[in-house]
């Protein structure tokens, strides 16, 4: 597949452009800092540009078959980035005809039946109060790209970390992934490239722990 990745050079997104690359998809990986990629992987394409702005989105969207945003917010301070590069990418694919959209938030701000008690009552009241600024800003992407005709997917991991590539981990549509509590950054990339073909995950939610 023709793919276009948002947020490249953070931990998911490297992870995805390797197992991609690896995979033999057609990579475009939009950064401002092309030094913080690692050495030429094969059908990697660079393209340095905004990710907040739709009109320099347009040569990196035109004539792709996705478009994956592994966009997160650094820091805890106030932040805009996810919400406005999923616009810009909302923008610039509704131009130029593309339709499948991937973009991860977290599931640290999602409560439901799924969630265990101390996950509930505990954890999770004090990761939104840490967050605060973070999570806004995913909600916010969350609500620009549900309302869109486009063929989205969410995906909402909780704690990412830098464990090994599994391949085995759990997943839940439209809810929590009950006691998953973590999840490896090349597991998270390893389901966003199965869901990009998975009609389930189309205009859905997806969850994802161990």
């Amino acid at each position: 597949m023709k793919l276009t990745v948002l947020g490249a050079t953070g931990g998911t997104g490297l992870q995805l452009i390797r197992q991609a690359s690896a995979a033999g998809h057609d990579v475009v990986a939009v950064v401002r800092d092309p030094s913080r990629l690692p050495p030429e992987l094969p059908g990697l394409t660079v393209v340095t540009a905004d990710v907040t702005d739709p009109d320099a989105l347009g040569e990196a969207v035109t004539g792709r078959d996705a478009v994956i945003s592994a966009i997160g917010p650094r820091g805890r301070g106030p932040t805009a980035v996810c919400a406005d590069s999923a616009g810009a990418a909302v923008t610039a694919m509704r131009r130029h005809g593309v339709r499948r959209l991937i973009v991860v938030s977290n599931s640290g701000m999602h409560t439901d039946g799924r969630d265990g008690p101390v996950t509930r009552y505990v954890a999770k009241p004090i990761l939104v109060r840490v967050f605060a600024h973070a999570y806004a800003d995913m909600q916010r992407m969350e609500d620009l790209v549900s309302a869109t005709d486009l063929d989205w997917t969410i995906l909402r991991p909780p704690m990412l970390t830098d464990g090994k590539h599994t391949g085995r981990y759990r997943t839940e549509i439209g809810r929590n992934v009950r006691g998953g509590n973590r999840i490896s950054r090349a597991d998270l990339a390893d389901l966003i490239l199965r869901g990009l073909t998975d009609p389930a995950t189309v205009r859905a939610t997806v969850s994802i722990g161990y």
